[in-house]
């Protein structure tokens, strides 16, 4: 029996039309050679070429039909040029991710030993670690509503037990699979600045809290600039790490994006 997946796109600003239209072509060649299931593509307004048009980033049609789609195909968003009245970038991305709760921004970084890399690998050593980034909460909490005036200017950096308690559950389930799997030692390592801010040591002691349920999964801590430097100098010794929503915003390699609930 054939499964049928409805698929919500996002075309996105810039060179996102450009790659959104090879990607659902080449989504619907690999559906075709298969009975097992089929993908059906529905395009929707969104973005800052739609806002500079309509005043509108994100219609609510759109984000109805994302609601009920099986999936989201969503290309580059945002316009340098195209901003809210705060001065920010139209970001209709995040505001996704929020509406629908999904904490967890994964991104895979992978290097086969031999491969094409900016980076000098010892002989034999390859990259594959993965990044998991919280991306609804941190320093995006307050996108659009933090406090301006003319001397100052303030955001707020949220960190909750709900979200971090799936955050890290998630993460080390990932390292677990990751290990039956032979693709890792079974380890996550824990990216914070919790040497300087409460927000993070808290972070911090909540992961120390998952760790306790995962004896099997080895668990470390590390401080984001020295981890910025060790992915650098040794990133074949990282796994699973799990970090804070600014802090896992930049990855090497370009490794592939996605968005688990």
């Amino acid at each position: 029996m054939t499964q049928r997946f409805d698929i919500a796109v996002f075309e996105g600003d810039g060179i996102g039309p450009e790659i959104t239209a090879p990607t659902v072509a080449l989504l619907k060649a690999l559906a075709a050679t298969s009975d097992a299931y089929a993908l059906s593509f529905q395009s929707h307004p969104a973005g800052a070429a739609h806002y500079a048009k309509t005043g509108d980033s994100l219609p609510e049609a759109s984000l109805k039909a994302a609601k009920v789609a099986d999936a989201i195909l969503l290309s580059a968003m945002g316009l340098p040029d195209v901003r809210y009245a705060d001065g920010t970038e139209i970001s209709p991305q995040i505001d996704l991710r929020k509406a629908f709760k999904l904490f967890a921004g994964v991104r895979p970084v992978r290097v086969a030993p031999g491969g094409l890399t900016p980076l000098k690998l010892p002989e034999g050593k390859g990259i594959d670690f993965v990044l998991i980034r919280e991306s609804t909460e941190g320093l995006f909490h307050t996108q659009g509503t933090g406090e301006v005036t003319e001397t100052e200017a303030r955001e707020t950096l949220l960190i909750t037990r709900a979200v971090c308690e799936k955050l890290f559950a998630f993460a080390f389930n990932m390292a677990r699979d990751r290990k039956t799997q032979g693709r890792g030692p079974g380890r996550v390592t824990c990216v914070d600045k919790a040497n300087v801010f409460r927000a993070f040591a808290f972070f911090r002691q909540l992961f120390d809290e998952e760790t306790a349920r995962h004896p099997e999964i080895t668990a470390d801590h590390a401080y984001v600039d020295a981890t910025a430097l060790w992915m650098v100098q040794k990133p074949w010794e990282f796994d699973v790490m799990v970090t804070e929503n600014m802090f896992g915003k930049r990855r090497p390699c370009h490794p592939a994006r996605f968005h688990v609930e």
